[in-house]
């Protein structure tokens, strides 16, 4: 039988499969070359009037922007660079918003309908002012309006109706600014995250994480502050319904002080604030949990750090301008709290102007030791102090006829020993302290200090010094200082045991004591004490009175 030859071989189909690959290969790399190199040479900023005009309807305010480009990569889109958004002439001229680049990204599925609408609008490093006049008015009141008449779908709706969907607005690294009528005030946010979108047909939903700070003093790092909440609809400023969360948190006391007050107040330790505010934005109800741990002054770690929770509820009426009622309550451990703040303020811009009320129930003199050696590191660990403390002191705006701070503390049946086992503790009577109706000077005393409206009395007291009767103190604390004034007998031994249980009152008393007064024997006293703040303290003796002979006639 013949061999076949080579043309009886059979033929190999050709590879139909891999050169169809190739060419999708090819096909899809010739689509992004495009899809780069097209964009640069299709001008869009022909509709750059039209885009700033539906902008500035949306928003009730001039826009202005400088250049358009059309992205096509990652998804197509447009890139709005010198984004501005003017600012209502009766706030002043500084832009509401500037962006230097804006990026809207398009829903694809809108490219084939004539209503074009963006999923995503995103801001690079905005900066935000925001504006409060002295009437109690917002800038942004005009912007909310505009958008409670804007009809709009939900961002997440899948499918396009006949509203069109409200894109998802973000901003990254923003700055938000405060400003009072025309004046930056020093508090800002920084390295802010924001982001709002619309769950519903009626609510908006935003959030933001932000660094708060200060721009006339350096701080450091003053914790995270995270804001989230809802915003409704309405045709009334006033009647915008509002559910808000915020947290500010792990937060080191002396940066807070410094945001705050403008000064480090010299505390450390850590705070963590929440609040949440639910109503309207013209009234709504406002609480607060501010938590601190490990607090205590700067120049000394005691050796029970404080750690408290206050709790605290507000009326907030006239558009966040006024508080109406406030209250602040510092638990005890128990079902009592251990102090109540309360109070009310009609303009958040004058402090001034706040009615605030401080009450203590009959609280245990020994439960306020350990606050005592939180303030100073010269309070003695031993230290038992007994009898009760109560009170109310008020202060409102004070007027010619009406006293600005109002009330009393007392200490009734007041003990002081150095340690439990001192079996001659120093007595006290009713130790009473209370604002000065009309405070007269002090000689040596700023005379501006003489009159301020808090200043306070420790009216005089009965105290046992060693002597046969009792010897009395009274004292005074206003801006300039405080002093004191002891007169009667006592013993230098007693007096010892009195300046170690409250070092700061027995400063320099050795100076004016005598020395060679023996321990256990009542000497007569009658001295004073003087101590600027801040500066060390100094006890000066009474001058001794004479009496001047008489003349023999």
């Amino acid at each position: 039988m013949p061999e076949p030859t080579q043309l009886d071989q059979p033929t190999l189909a050709p590879r139909t499969p891999f050169y169809r690959r190739l060419w999708v290969v090819l096909g899809v790399l010739v689509a992004l070359l495009l899809l780069v190199l097209i964009p640069p040479y299709v001008n869009v900023n022909r509709y750059q009037k039209r885009i700033t005009t539906s902008i500035s309807e949306s928003l009730g305010r001039p826009v202005h922007l400088d250049n358009v480009t059309l992205n096509l990569l990652p998804l197509p889109g447009l890139t709005l660079d010198n984004f501005v958004v003017s600012e209502d002439p009766a706030f002043g001229n500084e832009p509401t918003i500037r962006a230097n680049s804006v990026h809207a990204t398009l829903r694809i599925s809108s490219l084939w309908r004539r209503r074009v609408e963006f999923s995503t609008i995103s801001l690079t490093e905005p900066s935000i002012n925001l504006v409060h006049t002295a009437q109690g008015a917002w800038n942004v009141d005009s912007i909310l309006l505009q958008a409670a008449h804007i009809e709009a779908a939900p961002t997440a709706q899948p499918k396009a109706g006949p509203q069109p969907r409200f894109p998802y607005i973000e901003a990254t690294g923003a700055r938000l600014n405060l400003k009072l009528d025309q004046l930056k005030s020093p508090f800002s946010l920084t390295d802010s995250d924001f982001s709002l979108w619309l769950p519903d047909p009626g609510t908006w939903h935003f959030r933001i994480t932000a660094h708060p700070t200060r721009t006339d003093l350096p701080v450091g790092y003053a914790g995270v502050l995270h804001l989230d909440g809802t915003l409704g609809r309405s045709t009334r400023i006033d009647q915008i319904p509002i559910d808000l969360h915020g947290e500010w948190k792990a937060a080191p006391l002396g940066e807070v002080s410094r945001i705050v007050l403008g000064r480090d107040a010299d505390w450390r330790g850590e705070m963590t604030l929440s609040a949440s505010a639910l109503g309207t934005i013209g009234t709504n109800e406002i609480h607060t949990r501010l938590h601190v741990e490990d607090a205590h002054r700067s120049d000394f770690v005691p050796t029970h750090p404080l750690a408290m929770t206050t709790e605290c509820t507000a009326t907030i009426a006239s558009s966040f301008h006024a508080i109406t009622t406030a209250q602040c309550a510092i638990p005890n451990g128990g079902s009592a709290p251990y102090l109540t703040v309360s109070g009310s303020l009609p303009d958040v811009r004058q402090p001034g102007n706040a009615t605030v009320s401080v009450e203590l129930p009959a609280t245990p003199a020994r439960d306020l030791t350990g606050m005592l050696q939180t303030l100073s590191q010269r309070i003695p660990e031993q230290l038992t102090l007994g009898g009760s403390v109560s009170g109310k002191l008020m202060w409102q705006p004070g007027t010619k006829d009406t006293p600005a701070i109002t009330g009393a503390f007392t200490w009734k049946a007041g003990t002081i020993q150095t340690s439990p086992d001192d079996k001659s503790p120093v007595l006290l009577g009713d130790l009473t302290v209370q604002p000065a109706d009309e405070p007269a000077p002090v000689k040596g005393r700023h005379s501006a200090a003489a009159g301020s409206p808090s200043t306070l009395l420790l009216l005089p007291t009965t105290i046992t010094l060693g002597g046969r009767e009792p010897a009395v103190v009274e004292g005074r604390f206003d801006p300039a200082g405080t002093s004191f004034h002891l007169t009667g007998n006592a013993t230098v031994q007693r007096m010892a045991a009195l300046s170690a249980a409250l070092p700061q009152f027995g400063d320099g008393l050795n100076d004016v004591l005598p020395a060679s007064a023996a321990p256990t024997t009542p000497i007569h006293l009658d001295i004073t004490s003087s101590r600027p703040w801040g500066a060390a303290q100094t006890w000066q003796a009474a001058a001794e009175r004479t009496i001047p002979k008489r003349r023999r006639r």
